[in-house]
């Protein structure tokens, strides 16, 4: 039997995703004191000596972005200067809010000055580190066919859990056991049709997501197991995500 009895599946082309929004204009008021002098994305992991927004921007890169636009609010000028007195691995545009618009506003707002309207486009929100492979999650958004993709996280409960059996008898006790449901990880693909269905002001987790889903458009992209992944909201973050670190 030759080759040509059993042909080759079609390959299926994936168009890259280039360019990203970085949603960066959050006041980070219960990581006071680190942001009583900076954005929220500007502070630094500790042992590091980069933000998070630098963290941030290496990913991108390494995943095929050569374009972002970071959406600036809450201190802006001490991100600005930072982004422009820092060499980059891509091509960083600033927008500023000149006042809050919400998170789908300033998604909206800050997608009017990506490169390629027409094409595809990823976001985040400033708070997260991760690291995962966003050229998987977005073959998964085209394969679905789907107007906007959300990854998903399971983070783990931040207290000891207690496993009983039926008769209430303790069997064991579980430290931080990881939650039984996803989250929205705060990381996303957008088809360019999305931008026009953002709110010009308020939030789009409460109006276009689900909205979309209604409509099964929405899609989830469970991040891989074992890929790292964290949103830094309190300074008990900032310590963990050291500890993190250092433990590889």
């Amino acid at each position: 039997m030759t080759s040509a009895d059993h042909p080759a599946p079609p390959q299926h082309d994936v168009t890259p995703v280039t360019q990203a929004v970085l949603l960066a204009g959050g006041q980070g008021s219960r990581l006071r004191p680190y942001t009583d002098d900076r954005p929220k994305p500007m502070v630094e992991i500790p042992g590091t000596g980069t933000p998070i927004i630098g963290h941030q921007l290496a990913w991108l890169a390494q995943e095929g972005v050569t374009d972002a636009v970071v959406s600036c609010g809450h201190l802006a000028e001490v991100l600005q200067e930072w982004l422009d007195a820092t060499p980059l691995p891509l091509n960083v545009t600033t927008v500023v809010e000149s006042e809050p618009l919400g998170r789908g506003g300033g998604l909206k707002y800050a997608a009017a000055s990506l490169p390629r309207p027409h094409e595809p486009w990823y976001a985040t929100n400033g708070d997260i580190w991760t690291r995962f492979s966003l050229r998987e999650m977005a073959e998964f958004h085209e394969e679905r066919d789907a107007v906007a993709t959300l990854a998903l996280a399971r983070p783990r409960i931040p207290w000891g859990a207690v496993e009983t059996n039926e008769f209430g008898q303790v069997l064991d006790f579980i430290e931080s056991p990881p939650s039984p449901f996803l989250i929205n990880a705060g990381v996303y693909v957008f088809s360019p049709d999305f931008t026009g269905l953002l709110p010009d002001h308020g939030d789009h987790e409460r109006t276009t997501f689900p909205r979309l889903a209604r409509e099964r458009r929405l899609a989830g992209f469970p991040i891989p197991q074992g890929a790292y992944w964290r949103a830094i909201d309190t300074a008990k973050d900032l310590r963990e995500a050291a500890r993190e670190l250092g433990a590889g």
